[in-house]
C-alpha cells in the first residue's frame, strides 16, 4: 500500500504495525507500559550523568557508572532505530526536534568508543551536557508539553513586544544612571549602565554595581518596583492563550497522525511533532480513524 506519494509503506508487515503501535500510541497497554518504560529510564539515565559528576562518586563508583551508561546508551539506541524502522518517512523524523533528541541521548557514548582520538578535543563535561539532553526525550510523552508550547508559539508577537519595551527601558534608565553615577561610582560606561539595569529590572541585583548618590538610588527603587509590576506580564500573557487553548482541546486519541501513528492532536494542530507530515482534516461529527489516509 503506497502512503501519500512517499514510495511502500514500511507499515506494510504486520511486525512493523504491531511495533508502529506500541512505540508511537499510548492509547493501548502495550503502549502506555513502552512510555511509562522509557520515561523511568531518562529520568534515571540523567540522575547517574548528575551523580556522576560528582568527583568523589566518580572515582569510586566510576565502574557502576560506565556499565550503567552503557546500558543506557543501548537501551535508547535501540528505541532510536525502532522508531525508524516503525516511521513512513525516516529522514523527516531523523531531522525533527524529538530524533535529534533521540540522536543525541546515544551519540555520545559511541563517539567515545569509535573515536577515542577525539577524547582531547571533546572534554568529558560536553559529553555529559549530551546525555543531559535525555530530559528533553520527557516531552514526547507528556501532553502538557504539546499545549505550552504551542501557547508560548501562539503569544510570541506579544511577548517579543513586552521584552523590546523592558529592553527600551532598561537602555533610557541604564542611559541616565551613567549620566548620574558615573565612572567613580562604577557605571563606567553605558553597556555597563544597562547591566545593571536590566539586573535590578529582573530583581536578580547582583549587588555588582550599586547607586552610591541619593537620586541614584531613588532611581534604583523605581526600576525594582516597576520589576515587580513587569514580572507578572509574560506571566499573564502566556496563561491567558493556554486558558483559551484547553477549551478548544479535543479528547486525546481523537486525532492521529497517518506517517507513524501517533495520537491525541487537537484541531489546531496541521503537523505531526514526531515526524512532520500533515495530520488529516478534522471532519464535525466524525472522528479519526487510526491507520486511516487523510
Amino acid at each position: 500500500m503506497a502512503a501519500r506519494g512517499h514510495g511502500p509503506d514500511p507499515l506494510a508487515a504486520p511486525w512493523r504495525q504491531r511495533m508502529a503501535r506500541v512505540i508511537w500510541e499510548s492509547d493501548t497497554p502495550a503502549g502506555r507500559l513502552f512510555d511509562k518504560t522509557l520515561v523511568a529510564a531518562i529520568v534515571v539515565s540523567v540522575a547517574v550523568v548528575i551523580a556522576d559528576s560528582v568527583a568523589g562518586w566518580h572515582v569510586e563508583y566510576r565502574r557502576f557508572f560506565v556499565g550503567v551508561e552503557w546500558f543506557f546508551t543501548l537501551l535508547f539506541t535501540v528505541e532510536y532505530l525502532a522508531r525508524l524502522a516503525t516511521v513512513e518517512n525516516r529522514w523527516r523524523y531523523a531531522r525533527s526536534f524529538f530524533g535529534i533528541v533521540d540522536l543525541l541521548a546515544v551519540m555520545p557514548t559511541w563517539l567515545a568508543l569509535f573515536f577515542p582520538e577525539l577524547h582531547a578535543l571533546i572534554d568529558v563535561r560536553v559529553l555529559r551536557l549530551l546525555r543531559v539532553f535525555r530530559i528533553f526525550k520527557l516531552t514526547a510523552y507528556i501532553s502538557e508539553y504539546q499545549y505550552m508550547g504551542s501557547a508560548l508559539l501562539a503569544s510570541r508577537r506579544k511577548i517579543l513586544v513586552f521584552v523590546v519595551a523592558v529592553l527600551m527601558i532598561d537602555l533610557v534608565v541604564g542611559t541616565v544612571m551613567y549620566v548620574v553615577e558615573g565612572p567613580a561610582n562604577g557605571f563606567v560606561d553605558i553597556p555597563t549602565s544597562v547591566y545593571w539595569a536590566i539586573t535590578t529590572m529582573t530583581t536578580v541585583g547582583f549587588g555588582d554595581i550599586t547607586p552610591k548618590t541619593d537620586l541614584g538610588r531613588f532611581i534604583a527603587s523605581c526600576m525594582m518596583l516597576v520589576g515587580w509590576g513587569t514580572l507578572a506580564v509574560p506571566t499573564g500573557i502566556v496563561t491567558a492563550e493556554m486558558t483559551v487553548r484547553r477549551h478548544v482541546r479535543q479528547p486525546v486519541g481523537t486525532r492521529e497522525c497517518t506517517g507513524c501513528g501517533a495520537a491525541g492532536y487537537g484541531p489546531e494542530a496541521r503537523f505531526c511533532q514526531q515526524c512532520g507530515t500533515a495530520l488529516p482534516d478534522v471532519v464535525p461529527g466524525v472522528a479519526a480513524v487510526p491507520g486511516a489516509g487523510p
